[in-house]
């Protein structure tokens, strides 16, 4: 088992290292000026040590157990999201997604994407290269992921039950979807989208007494009109954005220096709230300028396309379908997270991976990539066992031709005599 630390990838782990370095100034520099936030960077450290922990742990166990056992890992992922809908569950940020079990505080939306992914892509291996069904398949499946994501809505995680929704996407599109399948849900989507926005704009009116009278979730406004009625929107509900926009946008190409940003460095407290984790990349923004945020697009790209690598050396397609889903999960993230910054998205409490601080959201995705880890050892522990057996093969066949040879000897010898 300790030879698969032998298959890590070190690229990925550079990586990690990397953006490791990244974090914790970020996060020191986002709480430089708040008593009460002031140690989050500290324990970063700790969680990323043990994030690394994780990593080597998850490397060491072999993927297929998942697999195998799949519906156990995704019925204890239901129940961590269902029991924060009890008395024990807490409210954080308007969001009653957290768990306290002692001394140990959790997230179970956070843990339950890689639950997911691991669900769902073990019922698409199931289909053996087969096209999906729509009733047979792609509606069970579309079930599996929408439980979950109606139970996360219930919590008033918006930004976590999206995610479910692009890894349902993402695994469905790489799990041999019938074309036409995908074109009427690529329609249905579109259209939903478009004429949604355009309800949204047409009738904000309605739906604004809709959303605050009969769903009580006045806030959703608060995020939904600074992305698509920026002018309309109260000052209160575009401050986050709007402030964000202007702190990156003030550090230019090469920003103003570490801890020296205007906005976030503010002697009356950051005027960006939660710089810490939603809104770091606006950190980066306003101290390291356009070349710190591309440096840290280039990380994920390097990440992204490792393990798009590995997913392709993957003989198994069990674990390809797993790695697919990860990544799917990593991109949404990342788009998500800076996108409504700079209004490409609205503003939803998502985290920038392992840049934000959170050690929930640290230690899942360390585990993902435990299990990339784990998919590609594997790989490569199939891959010389295989090359053994044929080495083994080729030997025995010597060896018969050497006793065919030494046969016919023995009777030309026995001839002459």
């Amino acid at each position: 088992m300790l030879t698969k630390w032998k298959h890590i990838d070190w690229t990925l782990i550079i990586v990690l290292l990397c953006m490791m370095g990244m974090c914790i100034p970020l996060v020191h520099s986002a709480v430089a000026t708040s008593d009460r936030f002031r140690g989050l960077d500290t324990q970063m450290i700790f969680y990323y040590i043990l994030g690394f922990g994780v990593i080597f742990f998850m490397t060491l166990v072999d993927y297929r157990l998942y697999v195998k056992y799949f519906w156990i890992v995704y019925g204890g992922g239901m129940l961590l999201l269902l029991l924060t809908l009890t008395p024990l569950g807490q409210t954080q940020n308007g969001a009653q997604g957290w768990l306290k079990l002692g001394p140990i505080g959790m997230q179970p939306a956070e843990l339950f994407k890689l639950a997911l992914v691991i669900a769902i892509a073990s019922l698409l291996a199931k289909r053996n290269k087969e096209k999906l069904g729509f009733l047979a398949d792609v509606i069970p499946i579309g079930i599996v992921a929408f439980i979950p994501f109606a139970v996360v809505m219930v919590q008033n995680d918006l930004g976590n039950a999206l995610s479910y929704v692009l890894i349902l996407i993402g695994l469905l599109w790489i799990g041999n979807l019938k074309f036409t399948h995908a074109l009427i849900i690529f329609v249905l989507g579109a259209g939903l989208l478009f004429g949604g926005i355009k309800a949204y704009i047409t009738y904000h009116d309605q739906v604004s007494d809709f959303m605050t009278n009969t769903l009580g979730r006045a806030h959703w406004l608060d995020r939904i009109d600074p992305w698509l009625m920026p002018d309309e929107a109260s000052r209160d509900a575009s401050w986050q954005t709007k402030n964000g926009k202007y702190a990156i946008a003030g550090g230019g190409m090469l920003g103003q220096g570490f801890m020296q940003g205007e906005m976030v460095q503010n002697a009356t407290g950051s005027l960006v709230p939660y710089t810490y984790s939603d809104s770091i990349i606006v950190v980066i923004g306003e101290e390291f300028g356009f070349v710190g945020i591309s440096f840290l697009l280039v990380l994920y790209f390097i990440m992204i396309h490792r393990m798009i690598v590995i997913a392709l050396e993957c003989k198994d397609r069990v674990g390809s379908y797993i790695i697919v889903g990860i990544v799917a999960m990593f991109m949404y993230q990342i788009f998500e997270n800076i996108g409504m910054f700079i209004g490409l998205m609205p503003l939803t409490g998502i985290t920038l991976p392992f840049i934000s601080y959170g050690g929930t959201s640290l230690l899942i995705n360390m585990a993902s990539i435990g299990v990339v880890m784990s998919i590609r050892a594997c790989t490569k522990e199939d891959l010389v066992r295989d090359e053994f057996a044929d080495v083994k093969g080729a030997k025995a066949d010597d060896g018969g031709i050497q006793a065919i040879r030494g046969a016919l000897s023995r009777i030309g010898r026995s001839k002459k005599a």
